[in-house]
Parts: C-alpha cells; sequence; structure tokens
C-alpha cells in the first residue's frame, strides 16, 4: 500500500474514534444523535476506502447499508421516538463530562498500547484499524455505563458495533453474509429496544433508569 492510500485510511480511522469521543461530550439527547449519525458517515467513508484500497467490492454494499441504516434510518427515527416520548432534556450521566473524557483517553490509549504489541506480526493498516476498533467498542461500552438514560444506552450499544465493523473490514474483512447478518441484527434489535422504550414510558412515565431504580427502591 503506498504512503497516500495508508494516511487516509489512518485518518479515516482515527477520526472515528475521535468521533466517538465527541459522543462522550455530548449532554442533549438531540445533539448526542446528530453526532452518531456523523460517526456512520464517517464510518461508511472508512468501509469504502477500505474497499477500494484492497479491491473488495463487496465492501461498497458494507458501507451503503451503514450510511443508509445508520446515519439516515436510526437517527431518523430516534429523534422522532424522543420527540413522541416528550425526551429532550440533558442526558443525565454518572461522572461529569470532565472524568468521562478522561477515562475515554485512557481507553484509547489502552486499547493502541495493547493491540499494537499484541499484532506486532500484522500488516500496519491492519493493526492501527484494529486498535481504532478497539478504541471505538471501549468507548462505545463507556457510554452505556455512564449514561442512565435509556435512549443514550442504546447509541452507545451502535456505537459499539460501529467499531467491530471497522475491525473486520480493516483485518481484510469478514464473509459478506456475516455482514448482513450482523447489519439485519442490529436493525432487529433497534426495533425491539424501541418497542420496550414506549412500554417503559407507558408503565412508569420516564425512561431514566435512575429513576427506575428509585422507583424499585422505593417498592422493595
Amino acid at each position: 500500500m503506498d504512503k497516500f492510500a495508508f494516511d487516509i485510511a489512518h485518518f479515516l480511522a482515527g477520526s472515528l474514534v475521535l468521533v466517538s469521543l465527541l459522543l462522550l461530550y455530548q449532554d442533549r439527547l438531540s445533539a448526542l444523535l446528530n453526532v452518531f449519525a456523523f460517526q456512520a458517515v464517517v464510518l461508511a467513508l472508512s468501509v469504502s476506502w477500505q474497499a477500494y484500497v484492497q479491491g473488495a467490492p463487496h465492501l461498497y454494499l458494507t458501507a451503503a447499508i451503514a450510511l443508509i441504516v445508520k446515519a439516515i434510518v436510526i437517527p431518523v427515527a430516534l429523534h422522532r421516538m424522543i420527540r413522541r416520548l416528550g425526551i429532550h432534556r440533558e442526558v443525565e450521566t454518572a461522572l461529569n463530562v470532565g472524568t468521562t473524557m478522561l477515562a475515554g483517553l485512557a481507553l484509547v490509549a489502552l486499547s493502541i498500547v495493547v493491540v499494537l504489541r499484541v499484532t506486532a506480526d500484522a500488516g500496519t493498516l491492519a493493526r492501527e484499524d484494529l486498535a481504532f476498533a478497539l478504541s471505538v467498542v471501549l468507548l462505545g461500552l463507556l457510554m452505556m455505563v455512564t449514561r442512565r438514560n435509556a435512549v443514550s444506552q442504546v447509541v452507545g450499544f451502535m456505537s459499539l458495533e460501529n467499531g467491530l465493523i471497522l475491525a473486520a473490514t480493516g483485518a481484510k474483512g469478514m464473509p459478506f453474509v456475516v455482514e448482513i447478518s450482523v447489519a439485519f441484527s442490529v436493525l432487529v434489535a433497534f426495533i425491539v429496544i424501541g418497542i420496550f422504550l414506549f412500554r417503559i414510558r407507558e408503565c412508569f412515565d420516564t425512561v431514566d433508569l435512575q429513576a427506575l431504580d428509585d422507583l424499585r427502591e422505593r417498592r422493595g
């Protein structure tokens, strides 16, 4: 791979990590969904570049799925969902923004150190893509742990899955049928989670998990 192609791949994968950190920084649901849509656009660009560099045409379809489903369909559906649920307020967090960002930076550093050490025999591009992919996965997990709102935890779950796609495409891709299966599974999970959110809202008049814990303690 020539230096220009490597630099572009490196820039796009690094941008995905940066957008993941921006997700952690958001304190309003609408802004969180917009940044998630942007992350999906960056992922689609990264996968498209990998398709071009690796000469793997099936990855273009993977990029198209990411662009249509994650950058358009799911964010639009989530925007409509939060409007119907009436939850435009700020996102409740277990940690303040500064502490969360420091934890996120520590996870990125840990991912790079661990992956570069255990993949010493792999190609340079695959090693860096895996390091960035693990960073995105851990940042998605961090969001799921530190956010108390169910909608923001759904975004953390789908951001985590974006990291898995980056890992798969950077490591010469996975079988296409697996890619379709993963995309379909995420869509089904999103639909099921949406149904549960509406049911939770109908039963308890909130989707704030801390409020649900408080209610359970009062009933206990």
